[in-house]
């Protein structure tokens, strides 16, 4: 039945989602002038966005609403959900190898603080390095000092202690996966605590049926799911090829051409039948801190809507991106409250959704209260990340000297 509704009615509730894009917080506060996060409301940073024009600090969203707790109990894939590119990747995250980190940046506060304020996906680059599991970026698929991050046990244990202290939440972990260690990835999330809240991969629709549904997962407590880009780990390690379960469309700048939304290389046609879950990839190749908010505003919801016809008139179930919290206003959270709105219940936004009400019966909200601050019971906005400049630059020329670096240890090495 659901799926009839949302197939007859499809172009009808993609107009809602981008008729909608003005449509902003509740908080009386969003886009207000600002010097600090504590002369916003709950749930808001202080931010600006010169790209648009926007020079002086404004009240901005920073948090998501969780669309559980507005309809619960449908299958998992029937939601949308935030994803951080390389969450690990943090600015002014500690040096722990020695010399200066000299690589790029793509997120600006803690995992701890991203799953608080609502984030439900982190992806993490993992590799054999110092003898252990790290988080880091590469040349080649070679971790080095200067682009490590941190034990990817560190992170691992952040995401332990969310669900442990959250035990209705689910956390999904995609890994791009450069780990040859045997048994490495299962030593590593073993050690950090994690395997008593993993989905098993036994369980996982393999044909694009449905998921359980989230009630289901959370009362047997399979609140974590993890996909691995390594083939060959599902069958020695139990963990889920993510291109058997999941559709995904270009990372990088193909998948920030406005108007496109073409399928990954190694992933299925987006709009598939055979994998019943859909990443969305939004962020350019090259992350740029002051560029994100321009990139959260208009473009977004244009990319949503014509991945949405991509896939068949099947909405993302996670759009990942870069310096989440950073838009105009609303930003990536009120895009994803559009795409749950749609999705769950017909409404133009997931707070217009009533638990019981047939699809598409709406309560009657007017723009000042169409997308509230947080409900999540996840945490509240720690005011730990402050957005009215620069939180830290990026400098080019390091960059150009990293891969001068880097074409001479690989002469070097082969």
């Amino acid at each position: 039945m659901w799926r009839r509704r949302h197939s007859r009615n499809s172009n009808g509730y993609l107009i809602l989602l981008l008729c909608h894009l003005a449509v902003h917080c509740a908080n009386s506060q969003l886009q207000n002038s600002c010097a600090s996060a504590t002369d916003c409301g709950a749930g808001l940073y202080c931010g600006n966005c010169p790209e648009l024009g926007k020079n002086q600090p404004f009240c901005i969203r920073g948090q998501a609403t969780e669309p559980t707790s507005v309809i619960s109990g449908l299958p998992f894939n029937k939601y949308s959900w935030l994803v951080t590119h390389n969450a690990f990747s943090i600015v002014n995250a500690p040096l722990l190898t020695g010399p200066q980190r000299i690589t790029f940046y793509n997120q600006e506060d803690t995992v701890t603080n991203q799953l608080r304020n609502g984030v439900r996906g982190l992806m993490l680059d993992m590799y054999d390095f110092e003898n252990d599991i790290w988080l880091c970026h590469s040349f080649r698929g070679q971790c080095y000092n200067f682009t490590a991050f941190e034990p990817a046990i560190n992170t691992l244990k952040e995401v332990e202690a969310f669900l442990s202290a959250n035990p209705t939440e689910i956390v999904t972990i995609i890994i791009e996966d450069y780990v040859h260690t045997p048994k490495g990835l299962t030593r590593v999330f073993t050690d950090a605590g994690l395997d008593k809240y993993r989905f098993p991969v036994s369980k996982m629709p393999k044909k694009g049926d449905d998921w359980p549904t989230v009630n289901d997962m959370v009362k047997k407590n399979h609140r974590l799911l993890v996909f691995t880009s390594d083939s060959s780990k599902e069958a020695a390690e139990g963990i889920a090829y993510q291109w058997r379960y999941m559709v995904e469309n270009e990372p990088g700048d193909p998948g920030v051409v406005p108007g496109a939304c073409s399928s990954r290389k190694e992933s299925k046609p987006l709009n598939s039948r055979s994998a019943s879950l859909f990443l969305m990839n939004y962020f350019p190749t090259v992350a740029v801190q002051n560029g994100a908010c321009k990139e959260h505003s208009t473009q977004l919801v244009d990319t949503v809507g014509a991945c949405f016809k991509a896939a068949g008139n099947l909405m993302p179930n996670y759009v990942a991106v870069n310096f989440y919290m950073r838009s105009d206003g609303g930003g990536v959270f009120d895009v994803l409250d559009r795409m749950n709105g749609q999705t769950l219940c017909g409404c133009p936004t997931v707070t217009a959704c009533q638990a019981g009400e047939r699809f598409g019966v709406c309560r009657n909200i007017t723009a000042a209260n169409a997308a509230p601050t947080a409900t999540n019971a996840a945490g509240s906005f720690s005011g730990s990340v402050q957005l009215t400049g620069h939180a830290s630059a990026i400098h080019f020329s390091r960059i150009i000297y990293l891969f001068s670096l880097s074409s001479v240890i690989l002469l070097y090495l082969f």
